[in-house]
């Protein structure tokens, strides 16, 4: 490809790499602001959720432009695809970041609940899960986005645990309020899991354009019915 192309990649990885930063940024400190039950940043982060959008629409119309003028091929045509892909899930993790911060705000007017702790280390596995597979990303590193995949089992496993706890609490519950409340964490749990599923196709993707392979759906198959 020409130097035309070479500079057009680059920068697209750039700005994708920007997106990513900036949603795990705001995944972390909406986290952080629903523990200090501070309303007032986790609006700021609900208002300025047009940003990723704007963001992901630009990315998108940058491997449009190069799809159309450079008409890649080979592993070049896979980056572009990747790109495509993975600026779906950052968008849509900046969708979930959104529905969390809004949680966030009912439960800063509800009772405090312990098992909070538990949300914020579901945070941090999806925080560092994103981080990881962008890495892998970068580097093409097979190996690590496998690892990436395997973590999933994690925050499945942590997601059950709360989802079993809520259930238990919410029978024990006196008032309807501490049940609200027990249900907006049990929500910000499975928000965190779908983080988490992104950053798992993420690394997915690293597959696809490292050797071509579609794993996506595979290791879900091969898991035993019941």
């Amino acid at each position: 490809m020409n130097q035309i192309f070479m500079r057009e990649r680059d920068r697209l990885k750039e700005d994708m790499l920007s997106l990513a930063g900036e949603v795990e940024m705001r995944l972390g400190d909406v986290l952080k602001a629903a523990e200090r039950r501070d309303s007032e940043s986790l609006l700021n982060w609900i208002d300025r959720d047009s940003e990723i959008d704007e963001d992901e629409v630009k990315i998108e119309e940058e491997c449009l432009k190069i799809l159309a003028l450079h008409q890649p091929v080979a592993r070049d045509l896979r980056f572009v695809v990747a790109v495509l892909k993975i600026n779906n899930d950052l968008e849509r993790i900046g969708d979930i970041v959104v529905n969390i911060a809004e949680k966030g705000l009912r439960l800063a007017e509800a009772p405090a609940i312990d098992i909070f702790g538990w949300l914020l280390q579901m945070g941090k596995i999806a925080r560092e899960m994103l981080k990881s597979s962008l890495d892998a990303f970068v580097s093409l590193d097979v190996s690590k986005a496998a690892a990436v995949i395997l973590r999933d089992d994690e925050l499945d496993a942590m997601k059950k645990k709360v989802a079993e706890t809520v259930v238990q609490r919410v029978n024990e519950a006196d008032t309807g309020a501490m049940t609200g409340a027990l249900l907006l964490m049990h929500g910000v749990a499975r928000d965190l899991e779908r983080i988490g599923d992104h950053a798992t196709n993420i690394a997915e993707d690293v597959a696809y354009l490292s050797e071509g392979r579609i794993v996506r759906h595979k290791r879900a198959a091969a898991q035993p019915q019941g």
